[in-house]
């Protein structure tokens, strides 16, 4: 009997790093067993912007998303597929959309999580709209933006209630730098957050379906630094807890491919910044843990598309709002809870079982390609496209190094070329 072909969309922007990856390692699987013991093939294609009809019918079972969430076109495109055609998306458009920044703090605050004080203040400049000036006059009340910060208290951060990628966001010491900030934020719709002072670590999460890797993140530095090499940077309470939050938000909100940032603080860990649909998942930026990424994202989605996985659209906010919302449970019970619900949302116990069995092979055929001149020569095709020429010689040995670590641990030597 043939194998089942399914094919596996990308809706890509700027990036070619991790595509030719994903492209890569999907190309060597080869017959995947499904839990019926059929046999099934895996092919990817790089998706391209056209008109649609709204009834044609796609060819992809599922798709990665990396450019909805800030270009409009592909975004109505993937409602209409997801909609009309249950192809699957791990992140729903619909949420993105409607729980930006605001909604999912608003959400989590509910759940219990130690979102730090947020206010949310008007526009500095009203909307272009005739009604507006009306309204205003009528129904906006005047405030006192100082008071409004230190009932927040100093240091703060004011930051646009639907940002991404750390534009617009403003640390605010003292009534003149929040003026400053503020008079500059024009249209854009503001938050003001406290700022977590004394933290002892900034905490990054990549979470790609059931699983997650939490890293030590410093976003002082450049890019290519931000990522700390660091095992065990994080007590097992805690970095359970950082786990736990972050499987909770995505399969609250139904982003199988997000990351979460949590400020850790003692042992209390407050999540800051966690509605990002589109994570960082670049080799130069990951490095040490690009090839946990891509083997994970190969994964999860091929467990998706051979068992059938259903897309699930709706959202189950009762369920998690009822444990929120009990006095009778401690904040640990509740993220016990929260862990199981997102636990059965993600299918882990079968997710995981499918991995032991039908994708045995790929932790060793990962390994085999990160250690090879291939994944070299992509390592130098980036750095030359992303740095100076003068820098290329030093940023590829700096890449060398951390991905030959990971080599390294894995028990294997790294084929590296000149």
């Amino acid at each position: 009997m043939p194998d089942t072909l399914h094919h596996i969309g990308l809706l890509l922007g700027t990036e070619d790093d991790w595509p030719t990856a994903f492209e890569t390692i999907v190309s060597r699987l080869g017959s995947i067993k499904g839990e019926d013991g059929s046999s099934h093939r895996i092919d990817v294609e790089r998706l391209t912007i056209e008109p649609f009809d709204l009834r044609d019918e796609p060819r992809h079972e599922l798709v990665v998303d990396r450019l909805a969430y800030w270009y409009y076109h592909p975004r109505e495109w993937l409602k209409k597929v997801a909609m009309m055609d249950d192809v699957y998306l791990l992140n729903s458009p619909f949420t993105f959309q409607s729980m930006e920044k605001h909604a999912a703090y608003c959400a989590m605050i509910r759940c219990g999580l130690k979102v730090p004080r947020t206010v949310l203040v008007p526009f500095k400049r009203p909307p272009d709209n005739a009604r507006f000036a009306y309204t205003a006059a009528r129904y906006n009340r005047p405030f006192d933006l100082g008071e409004v910060a230190e009932r927040v208290g100093y240091p703060l951060f004011m930051k646009p209630y639907d940002g991404g990628q750390w534009v617009g966001v403003t640390r605010i010491r003292d009534e003149a730098e929040l003026h400053r900030a503020y008079d500059a934020s024009g249209e854009r719709l503001m938050h003001l957050q406290a700022a977590i002072d004394g933290y002892e670590v900034f905490a990054r999460s990549l979470s790609i379906g059931p699983e997650t890797m939490v890293m030590r993140f410093r976003p002082e530095e450049p890019l290519h630094d931000r990522y700390a090499v660091s095992h065990d940077f994080l007590t097992p309470q805690v970095g359970s807890e950082v786990v736990s939050i972050s499987r909770l938000i995505n399969a609250f909100f139904r982003w199988e491919f997000n990351s979460c940032e949590c400020l850790v603080r003692g042992d209390e860990v407050y999540p800051i910044d966690y509605a990002n649909a589109c994570p960082d998942v670049g080799l130069t930026s990951l490095h040490y843990y690009f090839p946990w990424a891509i083997k994970t994202l190969v994964k999860w989605c091929t467990f998706c598309v051979v068992v059938g996985r259903r897309p699930q659209l709706d959202l189950d906010t009762r369920h998690y709002f009822d444990v929120g919302d009990r006095d009778d449970l401690t904040y640990d019970e509740k993220l016990t809870a929260y862990r199981r619900l997102a636990d059965d949302y993600f299918e882990a116990d079968r997710y995981a079982e499918f991995c032991a069995t039908s994708l045995a092979h790929v932790d060793e055929l990962v390994l085999e390609w990160v250690a090879s001149p291939e994944l070299d020569a992509l390592l130098v095709d980036t750095v030359r496209r992303l740095y100076p020429s003068h820098e290329h010689e030093r940023f590829v040995a700096h890449f060398r190094g951390l991905i030959g670590q990971w080599v390294r641990e894995q028990g294997a030597e790294p084929a590296l070329s000149g």
